[in-house]
């Protein structure tokens, strides 16, 4: 996998997890947040890798 197409997974992760994050906050719906945080570190570790492969 390219570099540039992990960093735009890793981008893809993060936005969703705060949309989902955010979303369950509004809708006080703590799984949907959950959901959020867990996509969102995904994407951070993601970011990690890619910038360790450069």
């Amino acid at each position: 996998m390219s570099n540039l197409s992990e960093k735009v997974k890793s981008t893809v992760n993060k936005v969703k997890g705060e949309a989902k994050d955010q979303a369950g906050n509004a809708k006080n719906d703590p799984e949907l947040q959950s959901e959020g945080k867990k996509d969102k570190l995904k994407g951070k570790i993601q970011e990690g890798i890619s910038k360790l492969k450069e």
